[in-house]
């Protein structure tokens, strides 16, 4: 099977699944067993959650049957490819370079007037809140998923046609644009920059998955405890008054 075969295959799949989450999203809000302890809010992101675990489990298994098929596709880079060992610890060194590059365009974005905060992040914490499920798709479906599709097919693909900085370019364009924030575009930007670097570097996906799934596995513990986080910095505020009195 050719490449741009298989990129339209995981393309449409990935599409698929997104446009499904949302049918699938209303058939479960309204079908769901209703409990008192519930609000209406509550209920719609329990189906939401659901569905979306639902539709990244059934995306996961298409893929991976596609990509079994063609055992040279991630034959993208020259050369030989990092060991396993060395790509597992550049995946942990991307997670630190890809929260200093977000980071760094959050500060960019408060100097030229842009708030900060993502209300898809918020969102997704509030759901999570509700019902746990989610975070499966967040920290582990979501790394594979979007890095098979923004690494491998859009990055390698513009890759072998062009070069590292254009492909990188509109991988990091595209990722961002998906996420809808288009005021946060740099936000979403620079972990994709860091992930396609990893990918070029070690010549593994496994990389920038690694990465991937380190943040937003740190997204979600810090958003679920945010509040616990806040109250411990009052805490300690109120200490060192207490202690320079």
């Amino acid at each position: 099977m050719k490449n741009w075969k298989i990129y339209m295959y995981l393309l449409f799949t990935y599409i698929l699944m997104h446009v499904g989450s949302v049918f699938l999203t209303q058939g479960l809000f309204e079908n769901f067993p209703w409990n008192e302890q519930y609000t209406e809010q509550d209920m719609k992101y329990r189906a939401s959650s659901w569905s979306l675990f639902t539709v990244n489990s059934i995306a996961a298994i298409i893929f991976l049957l596609i990509i079994l098929k063609k055992k040279k596709f991630f034959q993208v880079f020259g050369g030989k490819k990092s060991s396993i060992g060395n790509s597992v610890l550049w995946g942990f060194i991307g997670f630190f370079l890809a929260l200093g590059g977000q980071m760094l365009a959050g500060a960019i974005e408060i100097a030229i007037g842009i708030e900060p905060g993502s209300d898809n992040t918020a969102i997704l914490s509030d759901i999570a809140k509700v019902s746990p499920i989610i975070i499966i798709s967040i920290v582990l479906f979501a790394p594979f998923l979007e890095e098979i599709i923004f690494r491998r097919v859009i990055f390698g693909g513009i890759y072998q046609k062009t070069n590292f900085w254009i492909a990188a370019i509109v991988s990091a364009l595209v990722f961002a644009a998906v996420h809808n924030e288009f005021e946060h575009l740099l936000i979403y930007m620079m972990p994709a920059f860091v992930f396609s670097y990893l990918y070029y570097r070690t010549k593994r996906i496994l990389t920038p998955m690694i990465a991937h799934l380190l943040m937003n596995g740190f997204v979600v513990v810090l958003n679920l405890n945010i509040e616990k986080l806040q109250q411990l910095q009052e805490d300690l505020k109120q200490a060192i008054i207490f202690f320079m009195h």
